[in-house]
């Protein structure tokens, strides 16, 4: 058998009958389309990489931030709580200056809504970088102290750098916030019990809430006017409005006749 006398492919036999069909060419990529796909696949990595970038920053954040403000309670050297339950005053309440410098930390906050581990300092004034991204909770300055006629406010953040106050938004009216105020140079250690009244959202203009008498500015505060008032951005990674929660309070204690039941209570 010669070359020639091989037995005709599969692909001759459709070129014989008509089926050839001409082979596809794939279409060339133009160089506008090339750039247009290079940019398309830049803008996923991009994304994707932002969204790391924000996961990672608010984790990071949070970490080094409740680091901090363990150790920031740590110097404030209050005794360790006495395990009995205080005897709850009424009476004459004791107040302790507004501490004259940025970021001095002056006491602590629990709230038992929170868990019970939530201890957070707070510190003098609401500056971000020196105070709510390090500190917690600011104080507003000029506002009452803890314990004063008038309107104790304080500000914290919902999200990133420790987010004291993440779960403003599920306080309910009767909740306890517990503020303890602490000079060991002065021998002061007092606690104070406020209990939730209300909340509200407003705009950040709507400064009537750290009134001293919340929302309504040009009243002067009575004996019965002890106020708390928190104050956080809303919504969640916004701040386009505020998260407001009035608390009054109840009674106050020295800390070394006992501990608020409030607190024993939470930690069973």
């Amino acid at each position: 058998m010669t070359s020639h006398d091989t037995l005709p492919s599969r692909r001759d036999a459709r070129a014989e009958n008509g089926d050839e069909q001409p082979r596809r060419r794939r279409p060339r990529q133009t160089v506008g389309g090339a750039l247009v796909a290079l940019l398309a696949e830049l803008l996923i990595i991009a994304g994707a990489g932002t969204g790391l970038y924000v996961v990672w920053t608010a984790w990071w954040t949070d970490v080094v931030a409740v680091n901090q403000q363990t150790k920031l309670v740590q110097t404030l050297d209050q005794p360790e709580p006495k395990k009995i339950v205080g005897t709850e005053r009424r009476d004459a309440v004791p107040v302790l200056a507004e501490p004259p410098g940025l970021s001095t930390v002056f006491g602590t906050m629990q709230i038992p809504r929170f868990g019970s581990d939530y201890d957070r300092p707070i510190g003098e004034g609401t500056d971000r970088e020196q105070v709510l991204n390090t500190i917690g909770l600011g104080h507003y300055q000029d506002t009452a102290m803890p314990g004063a006629e008038g309107n104790f406010a304080v500000a914290g953040h919902r999200v990133t750098y420790g987010k004291p106050l993440n779960q403003i938004a599920d306080l309910q009216d009767g909740d306890p916030i517990v503020v303890r105020v602490t000079d060991a140079k002065k021998k002061f250690d007092v606690w104070y019990v406020y209990k939730v009244t209300d909340s509200q959202i407003v705009t950040p203009d709507h400064i009537e809430t750290i009134a001293p008498v919340p929302n309504k500015p040009g009243v002067e505060p009575t004996s019965d006017d002890r106020w708390l008032t928190l104050t956080a951005c809303h919504p969640m990674w916004s701040a386009a409005q505020r998260y407001v929660v009035h608390a009054k309070m109840d009674y106050w204690m020295q800390a070394s006749d006992g501990t608020p039941k409030e607190l024993t209570e939470a930690a069973k």
